[in-house]
């Protein structure tokens, strides 16, 4: 852990150096944009008489001022990237010392009738989601959200070794998420971007992408003849109404593209950068090499291709200068022009622009799984194998747990067994269940397990441990706890699961519990599946007795020195002590 602490505070040191000597070039470049503008303005003006003169200093002045204004905005958005890259190191370490409660938390992706999410604490408020996250687009988010939630246990292996790899990769992975965070587009803006380029059909005639370098070429030639007193001024004139003319017939179709493609120009800057990072990274895992073949091509690069639209709509949008506005399209058919580079690209590119949208995602995506590999290095890959065993681990623990409190336990269950674990109050058994089950997904999601061992044989999960009654569909606690049941016996029939219960049928009376309780383990019994029971019921610990495939647990209290003790390891057999009078006295509510 020190060594993390270590790695991140010596990158946020370099940052901060990096962004002290970056403030001085620009205050620097400042200064000199200044120098330079005046003294343009003196030379003009003190050599207005001198044949020239002025003409010379004047358009070197405008070039060297010119130069200073774009090394000023390139070194301003260097210094964007140098933030964003001390925000992310002061955000792991904050991480590292178990503060990530100002983090996106995914509640949005909250899903009660999945089949996990909602009892394992996927999202939300200090859940493992909070945690883990550290996505910089939307859509990177969301595809983040859907890995955890898959349920796929195919190609584990291929997901460890990409996994593996992007972990040491830490520098390229915090560029990549700095790049990403420059400029943030909405999921939704994407969205339509990429479906309006995807439908989009061409407005504008096909001679159009040839009309206005033959008019530009005419309209340079015309000002050269005029310059050399050849023809008269008049021509120009009457030349640049014939242009403004043409600009202004096609108008209404210029004019609709240009406001479509507006939204996409920060988005297409932003994207071709990221796809540079993907494209120039030497990758050897067989999943980071598929999706880095994704965004080639046989002519261009991806982030080429992506620059060369960014390119087309920055100068699009110069429209908005009146200058352009004005002189562009009357002598060069700005307008036009740009309009009909637009077409065509879409025209060609339309078909691949979404699937190099899901690449950017997917490393973002993929970054954040990557980071918490990095930032666990104790934590164990698992080791697959289609065994008799579904999970064979030693001491697994909770990740979310700070390591001074947390207790870990060894656990072994075989295939379509069951174990039914019994334990006092507040003994630990929910949170047991709960590490059992974030330990699946993360297998299942290619992340490594908090245990020193743990080998699997990849197997979907399916839970019922948090249930409520919904006041909206008039359903209550009882009925709802029984469709989610149903839930689970149907996909048990088409599936092989890992099931997770807490406490079953809690909305009916302890007889009537019971009896179910026991009829719904049975027929468990008799499916393909694995699982945990966890129960107060210790009468159900009778049916290990019946049924070799069910074992008995328990999480224990003690009381000593009249304090209740917990040592929150799972033993075998049956609770005994149960605590819940002791506590009624203890609070003094009985």
């Amino acid at each position: 852990m020190q060594e993390l602490h270590n790695f991140y505070s010596n990158q946020l040191d370099a940052h901060k150096l990096g962004l002290t000597e970056i403030n001085k070039t620009i205050n620097t470049v400042r200064l000199l944009r200044f120098i330079v503008f005046f003294s343009l303005l003196f030379g003009v003006y003190f050599t207005f008489k001198i044949p020239y003169t002025p003409i010379i200093i004047g358009g070197i002045g405008v070039i060297f001022f010119g130069f200073l204004v774009v090394k000023h905005q390139n070194l301003k958005e260097k210094r964007n990237l140098i933030q964003l890259k001390v925000s992310f190191n002061e955000t792991e370490l904050s991480v590292l010392n178990n503060d990530f409660s100002d983090r996106p938390d995914g509640k949005e992706f909250i899903e009660p009738l999945h089949y996990y999410s909602n009892d394992v604490d996927l999202f939300g408020r200090g859940s493992f989601f909070q945690y883990l996250n550290r996505t910089a687009t939307i859509r990177g988010k969301k595809l983040l959200a859907s890995l955890l939630t898959a349920n796929n246990i195919t190609t584990i292996e291929e997901r460890q070794k990409a996994l593996h790899e992007l972990s040491k990769k830490s520098k390229w992975r915090e560029n990549f998420t700095a790049l990403a965070q420059l400029v943030s587009p909405t999921q939704k803006q994407i969205t339509n971007i990429s479906s309006w380029i995807e439908t989009y059909e061409p407005k504008l005639p096909s001679f159009l992408l040839v009309l206005p370098r033959i008019f530009s070429i005419i309209s340079l030639s015309i000002i050269g003849l005029i310059s050399f007193g050849l023809i008269p001024f008049s021509v120009i004139t009457t030349w640049f109404f014939v242009g403004l003319g043409i600009s202004m017939f096609y108008f209404k179709k210029t004019q609709q593209l240009y406001t479509s493609a507006s939204s996409a120009k920060d988005v297409f800057k932003q994207y071709y950068l990221l796809l540079e990072q993907v494209e120039t990274e030497n990758f050897e895992a067989e999943l980071l090499v598929k999706k880095q073949s994704a965004i080639t091509t046989q002519e261009k690069k991806a982030s080429s291709i992506f620059k060369e639209f960014s390119n087309i709509l920055n100068a699009f949008d110069q429209r908005n200068n009146i200058l352009i506005a004005v002189a562009g399209n009357g002598l060069f058919l700005w307008d036009i022009n740009n309009a009909s580079k637009t077409e065509k690209w879409i025209k060609a590119y339309k078909d691949v622009v979404d699937n190099w949208f899901k690449v950017v995602d997917f490393f973002d995506a993929y970054n954040s799984l990557a980071n918490f590999v990095f930032n666990h290095p104790n934590y164990s890959f698992p080791i697959i194998r289609n065994q008799n065993k579904t999970i064979e681990a030693s001491n697994l623990g909770h990740p979310l747990l700070k390591v001074s409190n947390r207790v870990d336990n060894d656990f072994i269950i075989n295939n379509e067994e069951f174990f039914i674990v019994t334990g006092a109050n507040m003994a630990g058994k929910s949170t047991f269940l709960r590490t059992v089950s974030l330990s699946i997904i993360m297998a299942n999601c290619g992340l490594p397990i908090c245990a020193d061992t743990f080998e699997y044989s990849p197997i979907k999960l399916i839970t019922s441990m948090r249930t409520s009654d919904s006041l909206t569909d008039d359903e209550s606690y009882f009925y709802s706890e029984l469709k989610r049941l149903k839930f689970i016996v149907d996909e048990i029939k088409e599936d092989t699961y890992f099931v997770i219960l807490d406490e079953i049928l809690k909305g009916t009376n302890s007889k009537d519990k019971a009896i179910g309780s026991k009829q719904f383990i049975e027929k468990l019994t008799k499916s393909k599946s694995t699982g945990i029971i966890a129960t107060h019921d210790v009468s159900l610990c009778e049916l290990a007795d019946e049924y070799k495939q069910i074992q008995n647990y328990y999480f224990d209290a003690e009381i000593v020195n009249n304090e209740l003790f917990f040592d929150y390891k799972m033993k075998n057999g049956v609770c005994k002590n149960m605590n819940a009078s002791f506590l009624l006295q203890k609070m003094e509510i009985v």
